[in-house]
C-alpha cells in the first residue's frame, strides 16, 4: 500500500467522522386511527362522548403511545449502536494514521542502509571488515555482518506486519462505516414511527374537550386500579418481602427523586426521562451500568421469579418488552409512563408484566 493510497484513506474516514456527529431528522406525517366523530354539543347537554366511547378512545391512544415506545426502543438501540461505531472509527483513524507515520519511518531507515550500501560500493561496513587479513579484524566484521542481516531483516518485517495491519485498519473501517449507515437509517425509520404514532395519540386528544380529557384520566386511572387490585387478588406478591441490595436501594433513590418529571422519549436526564431512560441512568448511579433500551435489559440482564422480587428490580412490560418500571416494594413501580405524562408511582400490575430482570445478580 502506497502511502498516498493510506493518506487518503486516513482523510476519508476523518472526513467522514465530521459527518458523525449530525444526525438525521426525519420527520413523518401522522395518520391516526380512527376516532369517534364527536357532535356538537350546547353547554349543559349530554357530553358527546358515552363512557364507552371515550373508552376506545382512551384504548386507541395507549395502543399508539406502547407503538411508540417500542419505536422509541428500536431508535435508542441503533443510538448505542451508532456511538459504539463512531468510536471505533475514531479509534481505527488513529491507528491509521499511526500507522502510516511508522511506514514512513520503516521506509527511511531501509533508506538509510541502502544509501549506505551505495557509498561503501554495495558491501555493508562489516562485510568490508570481514575481508580483512587481521583474524580479529575479521571476526568481528562477521558478527557485524550477521547483526545487519538480522537488522535488514526485522525491518522488512516491521514493514510488511505495518502495511497488513494498516490494510486491516482500512477494511475495519469501511465495515465499521457500513455498520453506522446502517444504524442511522434505522435511527430515521424509528423515528418517524414516534413522531406518527406521537401525533396520532396527541390528535386524538387534541379533539377532546378538557371535561373529557379529566374524564379520561379518570378512565386511565381506573384501569390501572383495576389491573392492579386483580394482580393483587392473584397473590402474584403474596410472598414477595425480599430486601434491596446496597445498589438496589441507591437505584430506587434515585428513581424516586425524579418523580414529577416529565417524559421525553430518547430522554435520560437530568430533566426529562423515557421509560428505560429512568431505570438506566438510575442504575448507573448505583454504579451498576446496564442496557440502555427496555427490550436490551430484558434480553440481557438476568431473569428471576416474581416471588423472588426485591427494590430495584426492573419490571418488564408488554409482550414485545416495549415498557419498564422500577420496583419499589409494596406492589408499587416508579416509572415514566408515556409522552404527556410524568415520571410517578403506579401499581407494579397496572399493565401486563413479561416478567421481571435484576441489574446486580
Amino acid at each position: 500500500m502506497n502511502r498516498r493510497h493510506c493518506a487518503t484513506a486516513a482523510i476519508t474516514l476523518v472526513c467522514a467522522l465530521t459527518l458523525l456527529t449530525s444526525t438525521g431528522q426525519a420527520t413523518a406525517a401522522p395518520v391516526p386511527e380512527p376516532s369517534p366523530s364527536p357532535s356538537s354539543s350546547p353547554a349543559g347537554s349530554p357530553p358527546r362522548y358515552s363512557n364507552a366511547d371515550l373508552e376506545k378512545v382512551r384504548e386507541q391512544i395507549d395502543t399508539l403511545y406502547r407503538k411508540a415506545g417500542a419505536a422509541t426502543d428500536a431508535y435508542n438501540l441503533a443510538e448505542e449502536q451508532t456511538k459504539k461505531q463512531s468510536g471505533e472509527i475514531v479509534k481505527l483513524a488513529k491507528a491509521i494514521v499511526d500507522g502510516q507515520a511508522r511506514i514512513a519511518a520503516l521506509k527511511d531507515r531501509a533508506g538509510a542502509q541502502a544509501r549506505e550500501q551505495y557509498r561503501n560500493g554495495g558491501l555493508p561496513p562489516g562485510a568490508q571488515l570481514a575481508l580483512s587479513n587481521d583474524p580479529k579484524l575479521f571476526l568481528d566484521g562477521l558478527n557485524k555482518v550477521r547483526q545487519s542481516q538480522h537488522a535488514s531483516k526485522s525491518l522488512l518485517a516491521d514493514l510488511n506486519q505495518t502495511q497488513e495491519d494498516l490494510e486491516t485498519y482500512t477494511q475495519d473501517a469501511s465495515a465499521n462505516w457500513e455498520k453506522l449507515e446502517t444504524n442511522r437509517v434505522k435511527q430515521a425509520k424509528a423515528k418517524k414511527k414516534i413522531n406518527a404514532r406521537i401525533k396520532a395519540a396527541e390528535k386524538l386528544e387534541s379533539q377532546l374537550e378538557e371535561k373529557e380529557r379529566d374524564r379520561l384520566r379518570r378512565l386511565e386511572r381506573d384501569a390501572a386500579d383495576r389491573a392492579q387490585t386483580a394482580w393483587l387478588s392473584s397473590g402474584a406478591i403474596k410472598d414477595v418481602s425480599g430486601e434491596a441490595s446496597e445498589g438496589g436501594a441507591a437505584a430506587v433513590a434515585f428513581a424516586t427523586a425524579q418523580i414529577g418529571k416529565p417524559y421525553v422519549w430518547g430522554a435520560e436526564g437530568p430533566g426529562s426521562y423515557d421509560c428505560s431512560g429512568l431505570t438506566s441512568q438510575a442504575w448507573l448511579a448505583a454504579k451498576r451500568p446496564i442496557p440502555r433500551t427496555s427490550q436490551e435489559q430484558w434480553r440481557l440482564l438476568p431473569r428471576i421469579d416474581i416471588q423472588d422480587m426485591r427494590p430495584g428490580d426492573l419490571i418488564i412490560y408488554h409482550a414485545d418488552a416495549s415498557h419498564v418500571g422500577m420496583y419499589v416494594g409494596d406492589g408499587t413501580i416508579v416509572h415514566s409512563p408515556r409522552p404527556g405524562r410524568n415520571v410517578t408511582l403506579a401499581g407494579a400490575g397496572s399493565m401486563k408484566i413479561l416478567g421481571v430482570v435484576r441489574p446486580d445478580k
